[in-house]
């Protein structure tokens, strides 16, 4: 990883009446411009992502997506889905008016970075995929049902334990009824829950600073919210659609 460095530019970009999302740009101004496109969804962006360039080389662009980090407004799960995002990353390449990017992106990224270059190929100079998550059935059951739950023991303990034992056969639906109730303690609650459980098995060592993330309110609901929103619609995409035939040939 490279030092981060200061952005010399940062701003913000109305993409619909409700949504308006931050944008940073660092590395060399007239470097070949790369686009990070974050986990989650609802992860936003850190300091660090700016490390994975060289700053001598790349125009580096980070941006958090709808309702994510300092995008506004937080949480929001309205007008929020793959397709919005997808249009969001042309908006912003447009306002930058860059003609082709690199498109670099790691776990739900990997996902978004797909689904833009299955629709916009001709903007793409490369994908940089990193822990790749395609969105499939199978994947969220694994992760959030029947398979990590084994290798994680004790976090598993911790992540079921908000939800009652009779509604834990479908965990990201039963946590998708507290992530939206009605009552704040109960959101908050679920949303430190469903977030620690992430952050204590998307590293290959675990991270106490990781982990501790989770703790914060805001970054927990916002995260929680809309990582539970997408999986609980399947990524609003057909299962496998990302690695069907017809949509690798379009890249």
């Amino acid at each position: 990883m490279y030092p981060p460095t200061e952005p010399f530019e940062t701003g913000r970009l109305k993409v619909s009446d409700i949504h308006e999302l931050y944008y940073e740009i660092s590395g060399k101004k007239d470097g070949n411009p790369v686009v990070f496109l974050h986990g989650g969804p609802g992860g936003g962006t850190d300091i660090t992502d700016r490390g994975f360039f060289n700053p001598d080389k790349y125009k580096i662009i980070l941006f958090d997506q709808r309702g994510a980090g300092k995008s506004t407004p937080s949480a929001c799960l309205e007008e929020n889905t793959t397709w919005d995002l997808v249009k969001d990353i042309e908006k912003l390449r447009e306002l930058l008016k860059i003609e082709k990017w690199h498109v670099f992106g790691g776990s739900w990224g990997s996902t978004l970075s797909l689904a833009y270059a299955q629709s916009h190929p001709d903007r793409v100079k490369s994908l940089v995929l990193r822990g790749i998550f395609t969105l499939r059935k199978s994947e969220l059951k694994f992760f959030y049902q029947d398979g990590a739950s084994h290798l994680f023991p004790e976090a598993w303990d911790e992540y079921v334990a908000p939800i009652p034992e009779a509604e834990r056969q479908d965990m990201v639906l039963a946590y998708h009824a507290q992530l939206n109730s009605v009552d704040e303690e109960t959101r908050i609650k679920a949303a430190k829950a469903w977030a620690k459980w992430e952050m204590w098995t998307s590293k290959l060592y675990v991270d106490p600073a990781h982990i501790a993330h989770a703790d914060d309110d805001k970054f927990a609901n916002a995260f929680a919210r809309i990582e539970n929103h997408y999986f609980v619609n399947e990524g609003f995409m057909t299962d496998g659609q990302l690695l069907e035939s017809q949509e690798i040939d379009k890249m």
